[in-house]
């Protein structure tokens, strides 16, 4: 967790929450806080207002909770505001403060006030794999193989399953380049889009990977196709250069559906506003150019 945060304080408005009548009638002023966790390094590094949340927006949509729907419990009022700001998978966690002021109570008080916090479970992520160049001797197959384990080993991805591999012929880039090894990684995440992708490309840098020619050869390449699940629409949709998803190519390459659905034969990926299942977008493109290589050592299909 990143340990960032954005707070609001003292969002207020008039809404009609309460169990006696006279309070659904009536209403009163009710006065809500709320704390994010969430990564705000890129918009610490841009100035960019497009890297940062939009705390506007986020007050804005308390106000409309409070003057919405009546609950009986400001308990609920609290877990609903909750939901909506996990709703924005960028946010790692979120405590969110009701307070009603003129609580009907026998006793006089300054305030009561619920709080209650919530932080995102894991998120389901796809990680494809591939290398083409040795790495200090080491063959690609091996470096694809250390690379992919290597995530679920050091707590980047939990419950990890990794393809077998395939040898792919290059697509796009230079023609005199090596064959590439390539495989698949699906698993859960704790950490937000932007940490997981710093991540890999740090796993990277580990094996001396660089970018001089756009698709040229390469000791490792490990890009993340998919953060969330398409299927209910919590998948995370971004048209960042340096980030998006889902990965914008992934529906017409062989090298990342075949291993794909290797690893997890009910995946699906989103194209447009689709959730379309990756053994028909790979029966659309064929398996041309993609040839198995076996089994990652030691490990049955589906297996972690």
């Amino acid at each position: 967790m990143s340990g960032d945060r954005i707070s609001l304080r003292g969002v207020r408005a008039m809404g009609h929450h309460g169990v006696f009548d006279h309070e659904k009638r009536d209403g009163q002023e009710f006065v809500v806080d709320v704390d994010l966790t969430l990564d705000l390094s890129r918009a610490c590094a841009s100035d960019d207002l497009a890297d940062t949340y939009d705390y506007g927006a986020l007050a804005g949509a308390v106000v409309a909770r409070i003057e919405g729907e009546p609950y009986d419990l400001v308990e609920r009022l609290a877990g609903v505001v909750a939901e909506d700001v996990l709703g924005d998978l960028r946010v790692e966690e979120v405590r969110v403060t009701v307070h009603k002021p003129q609580a009907p109570v026998s006793v006089v008080v300054d305030d009561i006030a619920v709080t209650v916090s919530r932080t995102r479970g894991p998120v389901p992520v796809v990680v494809a794999v591939g290398a083409n160049l040795p790495y200090l001797g080491v063959p690609p197959s091996r470096v694809v193989v250390e690379a992919a384990e290597s995530l679920g080993q050091t707590g980047t991805l939990d419950d990890a399953r990794v393809s077998a591999l395939f040898e792919t012929d290059p697509v796009g880039g230079p023609e005199d380049q090596p064959a590439y090894v390539n495989a698949v990684v699906v698993g859960t995440t704790t950490l937000s889009p932007q940490e997981l992708l710093d991540t890999l490309h740090l796993v990277e840098r580990a094996y001396d990977r660089t970018r001089e020619e756009r698709w040229g050869a390469r000791t490792l390449d490990l890009d993340l196709v998919q953060y969330g699940d398409p299927s209910d629409g919590t998948d995370v949709r971004s048209e960042d250069p340096e980030l998006t998803l889902p990965h914008p190519r992934a529906h017409e390459r062989a090298f990342v559906l075949v291993p794909w659905l290797d690893a997890d034969p009910a995946a699906r990926l989103r194209v447009g506003d689709r959730a379309v299942p990756v053994g028909d977008l790979l029966d659309a493109v064929g398996h041309e150019g993609v040839r198995p290589l076996g089994r990652t050592p030691g490990r049955a299909p589906g297996d972690a």
